[in-house]
């Protein structure tokens, strides 16, 4: 099944139509997503934190000949409708359960988690267990992550103002350099896709929402904390070795060696997580990093995909 746009009312959303999807009414607003395949598991694609689902384009098409597969845009962000962020993760998880059912997709979902996104999908699976056949994470976000850090990383991210991040107008060559990176990562995807994508990815307004979704980390981090412990149900963890542009791009001055200190940390933080349930694996994933996994090693994520589908 292929979806194109439907029914956009202008100014709810971005000012262009998203280049696929449908959008669905979830408690007033109108949340943008895009299914192909069919069967299930559903295999559920959780953007991080300032990407949309159309982000995980080229996995989730490939994940669609095993079986039913989904993105989706949170309120808030990508194409679907504003709203105030940030939010709780029980305010997003409660969202994607209507959605998915609104939407007619049906459970049990293996839910792929990024950075941010990987937050809302081990939430998920706290409050909604029996929906839940699987968890693969990408570089998940997790409430233990400074625990492992090098003291001098853990000071600069305290000292942080998300609200002085941006500029109220950005300089040239930044939304230059990140159109090149993007443009670079998505060369071979159809120009139908990559180009809105690419557009909306360089707006004031995206880059934005990015940064204001996860302002409240800390109160997020205190909700998994307290929202029960993890289901019996696989669990895959892909940790990311290298150093992409990306990182390097908001890394400003920060030395490559203390880079390499915060990949070896995230290292043991998710050896430990995944052995701390039955039958969970990290995988150590080369040639990427935590904004590029998906678009360089679509392999690595497809192929964790198919084993959780085969458990």
């Amino acid at each position: 099944m292929q979806d194109r746009p439907s029914g956009v009312r202008p100014g709810t959303t971005t000012e262009a139509a998203p280049p696929l999807g449908r959008y669905y009414e979830v408690g007033g607003r109108r949340l943008l997503l895009h299914c192909s395949g069919s069967g299930g598991p559903s295999v559920v694609f959780l953007p991080g934190g300032g990407t949309a689902g159309l982000d995980y384009w080229n996995v989730q098409e490939r994940a669609a000949e095993l079986t039913t597969s989904v993105v989706y845009d949170r309120a808030g962000t990508g194409w679907s409708d504003r709203v105030e962020l940030p939010r709780t993760l029980a305010e997003v998880t409660d969202e994607l359960r209507e959605l998915l059912q609104t939407a007619g997709v049906p459970a049990p979902y293996l839910l792929v988690g990024h950075s941010l996104g990987g937050l809302y999908a081990r939430h998920y699976a706290q409050r909604f267990p029996d929906e839940v056949s699987g968890l693969l994470l990408l570089d998940p976000a997790h409430e233990d992550y400074n625990a492992y850090m090098p003291q001098q990383l853990v000071d600069q991210w305290e000292s942080w103002d998300p609200d002085q991040a941006l500029p109220d107008e950005l300089p040239d060559e930044l939304i230059q350099l990140y159109r090149g990176l993007l443009a670079q990562e998505m060369a071979d995807w159809p120009e139908e896709i990559r180009e809105p994508l690419i557009e909306r990815h360089v707006s004031p307004e995206w880059m934005r929402v990015g940064i204001h979704e996860a302002k409240n980390v800390d109160q997020l981090y205190d909700e998994v904390r307290h929202a029960g412990p993890m289901p019996d149900v696989p669990l895959i963890v892909l940790t990311t070795m290298d150093i992409d542009a990306f990182k390097k791009a908001v890394s400003g001055s920060t030395s490559e060696s203390l880079l390499r200190e915060e990949i070896d940390g995230k290292r043991r933080l998710y050896t430990a997580f995944a052995e701390s349930v039955p039958g969970g694996e990290n995988r150590l994933v080369d040639d990427a990093g935590h904004v590029t996994i998906h678009w360089r090693r679509p392999d690595a994520v497809l192929q964790a995909i198919q084993d959780l589908l085969g458990r």
